[in-house]
């Protein structure tokens, strides 16, 4: 309402109506540059939510692969978890089996107590490298199991901030889409004024047809009149002499009037000229318009579909 009050200012400032057809064309140039600038910033954004799609999908891929190394990783820990179970339980057998050998070689061979304790030790050598491994293993383990939930935490930080990006994406279409609604208002109203523009003049031209028949008609009533003023000339010569005053001031009304009528009429041609390319750049306005929409739409199903495919990558990740 602000933008189409001072552009009637601006218009009611000037003196012709050539320089407001002139004002209106320039304002509608602008318009068409803004709209042009609005299709390559929609051109822009649909490149940036391409990348942020291809980013997406590589996300995607790394974390699978952080899956399957997470996986990995926790079938060999339960394997190490069997391996040991298995070594103590050895160790263990081992243990008993040479108990119940050192009893028997006290009770019958009492020569080889030395050589059983010697075994004995290496055993215990033997059980005390396995133990340290272990140790070492489980260590191992601790390192891969924090280098991992790093990594998590790496991934959850760039998974927001991609949300953000899209976010953005979603934010600045919906700015363009309204700056295309306001250019579309814009124009509608534009089409209003000079639509009121062309009837006013077309009524002012109806006008003038009208005072024009009425100057005619006058103009017979004179030339009647003077017709008889002849007969009576040589009677009254001074009424013969306002008479001629007259008429002169009369033929010069209908030169001034007809000049009038033939400015109107060229000013009301040209405004149907203006109207009817108005109207033919505002079918090219309504194509344009519709393949926006049609690109709009395609983007708001990407977009969802890719916030679909992100909740379910989340509940995965769960």
């Amino acid at each position: 309402g602000k933008e189409v009050l001072l552009l009637m200012q601006a218009l009611n400032t000037l003196s012709t109506p050539e320089e407001k057809l002139a004002a209106l064309c320039k304002k509608y140039a602008d318009l068409l540059e803004e709209s042009r600038n609005v299709q390559k910033q929609m051109k822009i954004l649909q490149k940036k939510q391409a990348q942020v799609v291809k980013e997406k999908v590589h996300l995607q891929s790394e974390h699978s692969k952080a899956i399957l190394a997470r996986s990995k990783l926790e079938s060999l820990c339960r394997e190490l978890q069997r391996h040991n179970k298995t070594l103590k339980e050895e160790n263990m057998q081992q243990a008993r089996e040479e108990e119940e050998r050192r009893k028997e070689a006290t009770a019958h061979f009492q020569i080889t107590l030395n050589e059983i304790q010697a075994q004995l030790e290496q055993h215990d050598v033997h059980n005390a490298k396995l133990r340290q491994e272990n140790i070492e293993l489980g260590e191992k383990l601790k390192k891969l199991i924090e280098q991992y939930a790093l990594r998590e935490e790496h991934i959850d930080k760039v998974f927001k901030h991609k949300e953000l990006q899209q976010q953005l994406v979603d934010a600045k279409l919906q700015q363009t889409t309204q700056l295309i609604k306001e250019a579309e208002e814009k124009h509608q109203r534009e089409r209003e004024f000079l639509l009121k523009e062309a009837t006013e003049s077309r009524h002012k031209c109806e006008q003038m047809k009208q005072q024009e028949a009425q100057l005619k008609q006058q103009l017979s009533l004179y030339m009647d009149k003077f017709e008889e003023f002849q007969t009576t000339m040589a009677k009254s010569n001074e009424l013969f002499t306002t008479f001629r005053q007259e008429m002169e001031k009369m033929t010069k009304k209908i030169k001034k009037l007809e000049k009038e009528t033939i400015v109107w009429r060229t000013k009301w041609e040209n405004n149907n000229k203006a109207l009817l390319q108005m109207a033919e750049e505002k079918t090219v306005r309504d194509k344009e318009y519709k393949g926006f929409q049609i690109k709009l739409e395609r983007l708001e199903k990407l977009c969802r579909a890719l916030q679909t495919e992100r909740n379910e990558l989340n509940e995965k990740v769960e």
